[in-house]
Formats: C-alpha cells, sequence, structure tokens
C-alpha cells in the first residue's frame, strides 16, 4: 500500500462540481492500493501516517503528530501512485489492486482512522475526482507498506 501525505492547510475533493469530503488543519493523504496488499499493509499505514511527527511544536520543530495536534485526514484513494513508467511513455497499472481488492483495504484504512478518534472525510473511490489543497511548509511524505522508499 502506498500513501502520500501532504501537510495542510486545508483540503477538499469534488466530483461534477459538488464538494464532496473536505479537511482543515491536517493531512491530505492519496492512498493506492497494490496487488497483494493485506490487512498487515492497512495497518502499517493505519498506524503510521497520523503518527508521523511532521506537524511543528512551539519552538517551529516538527516534533507533533496528527494525533497531538488534533488535526483532520482527506483521504483520496489513487490507484495512479502505483503507475510504473520506467519501460517507456505510457504507464503500467498492472501493480494496482482491482476494486474487489482495494476498496474493502481502503475502507477498513478509513475506518481504523476513525476509529482512533480522527475526523476523516474521504472522495468516492474509482471516480473521476477534482483535488484541491493548500499544502503547508510545503510538506510531503511517501510511504509504502512494503518500505520500498
Amino acid at each position: 500500500m502506498r500513501a502520500v501525505i501532504q501537510r495542510v492547510k486545508e483540503s477538499s475533493v469534488a466530483i461534477d462540481g459538488q464538494t464532496v469530503g473536505q479537511c482543515g488543519h491536517g493531512l491530505m493523504v492519496l492512498i493506492g492500493v497494490e496487488n497483494g496488499d493485506t490487512d498487515k499493509d492497512m495497518a502499517y499505514i493505519a498506524d503510521k501516517v497520523p503518527n508521523l511527527r511532521i506537524f511543528e511544536d512551539d519552538n517551529g520543530k516538527m516534533n507533533l503528530s496528527l494525533m497531538d495536534m488534533g488535526g483532520q485526514i482527506l483521504a483520496i484513494s489513487q490507484f495512479t501512485l502505483l503507475g510504473d513508467a520506467r519501460g517507456g511513455r505510457r504507464p503500467s497499472f498492472t501493480a494496482a489492486a482491482r476494486p474487489d481488492t482495494a476498496v474493502p483495504l481502503y475502507d477498513a484504512l478509513v475506518e481504523k482512522w476513525r476509529g482512533m478518534g480522527i475526523h476523516v472525510e474521504t472522495g468516492v473511490f474509482g471516480a473521476d475526482m477534482q483535488v484541491s489543497l493548500i499544502n503547508d511548509g510545503p510538506v510531503t511524505i511517501l510511504l509504502d507498506s512494503h518500505k520500498l522508499f
């Protein structure tokens, strides 16, 4: 499972001009589910993301996590995070899990965060979405549950 985490002042996702999810100060997280991912991969991302110490403390140091500062998450499914463009000019998405596998893991991730007391909003899996954000910092972190980077 892959995640792109962006520290945001605010973010939103719209479909056909209608906002379907938004968050204030916190994280906008793009999530890609890979073939072969399991609950173990989901649990790694679920724990790692809200506990990353990427928010500034009173001394201006990145010492606080989302859990420490009470922020929100906007979670967006994005299979293109598994795109492989090494072989040519058109990316291959064969590493991305099919919806019958990806949706349950994505939903479980969102529910895990909600169970931690985090306010989480989402886009719509598989929809054509327009995502807006104000990246705070900017701070952007890449995670891979297989620890490829």
